[in-house]
């Protein structure tokens, strides 16, 4: 096989790792091995030999020439840092004007997006791209480059909208045993004040956490609780609905959208949800059916933590 098929185009790809292997930034090691797993067995030239394919070269040459330096870079800790850093200094100059394309309008729909729904939505386009990345190879250079500019845009968010950590991670909660900025550490004790903790927003958070990690009963947990101390955030309802479309619950999924829609008509990520469950707006929802979606929760929550042992052994 000549060494040079893959053109400079291809190999200046290797420049976002985390691009040419279909990850989001936020991935773990765990992750980043089971996508590698994916690639190689998608990738694999039995699977074109059987199919006559001409691309059978081609593959081979992704595989060896991009897929597997690229995870070599990022299952070490250290060259992911390195490779996090270098990214950011490209989103640190980013700007409508050089973005281009797909860029141009990630960076107007991320911008009217609370933290929480930028974080779902980089997730859900990362793993909507990933999907079909490798399936049609004469497509699979561009469709890397989009996510290679999707991570900068996400970067460039994160630098103008959160605070700036060692690596990407998903929104964590706010220690507990901060200070606030308004109490002075020589008289902290006489001057502090009963803090009013958010609890329901902490289980909001923890919920996010677990989408990212794929962890989905722990996550409709999580909110579950957010729910049963605030009726009225169409943020929750919104992301429980999102889990729901995200494990084939298309029911429980549209209950959810639908409360989200109803508190808030302008919730973005229900919007955009809501068209692929074709929910309409006139679509009405009631607390009886709200409080149904509640229950089949908890009884989906425990029985998938009853199953959980066994599903390990197809892993």
């Amino acid at each position: 096989m000549p060494q040079n098929l893959l053109s400079t185009e291809w190999l200046n790809l290797l420049i976002d790792p985390y691009a040419v292997l279909g990850v989001s930034l936020n991935a773990d090691e765990r992750q980043i091995s089971k996508r590698y797993y994916i690639l190689s067995k998608q990738l694999h030239p039995d699977n074109y030999i059987n199919k006559n394919e001409p691309d059978q070269e081609l593959a081979q040459a992704v595989f060896t020439q991009l897929i597997n330096p690229a995870y070599q870079q990022l299952k070490q800790t250290k060259k992911r840092l390195n490779t996090i850093e270098l990214l950011r200094s490209q989103a640190k100059v980013l700007n409508q004007s050089n973005a281009g394309g797909v860029g141009t309008s990630i960076i107007q729909s991320i911008s009217k997006m609370s933290t929480g729904e930028a974080e779902l939505f980089y997730e859900d386009v990362v793993t909507s791209y990933s999907s079909a990345q490798y399936h049609f190879l004469h497509q699979s250079c561009l469709i890397t480059q989009q996510l290679s500019v999707l991570n900068i845009v996400y970067l460039s968010y994160r630098q103008s909208n959160l605070p700036q950590a060692n690596e990407p991670k998903p929104i964590i909660p706010q220690e507990e045993n901060q200070i606030p900025s308004n109490i002075s550490s020589s008289n902290t004790i006489l001057q502090a004040e009963p803090i009013n903790y958010n609890y329901a927003q902490h289980y909001y958070e923890r919920a996010l956490e677990y989408y990212h990690q794929e962890k989905w009963n722990l996550a409709v947990r999580e909110l579950r609780d957010a729910i049963k101390l605030d009726l009225t955030n169409s943020d929750y309802y919104a992301l429980m609905g999102v889990i729901y479309f995200q494990q084939k619950f298309i029911g429980m999924a549209k209950v959810y959208i639908r409360q989200a829609l109803k508190i808030n008509p302008q919730q973005p990520l229900a919007l955009q949800y809501a068209a692929l469950l074709q929910i309409t707006a006139d679509e009405k929802v009631t607390p009886q059916s709200i409080s149904k979606a509640l229950d089949i929760a908890a009884l989906l929550t425990g029985l998938r933590q009853k199953l959980r042992p066994n599903k390990s052994l197809f892993k």
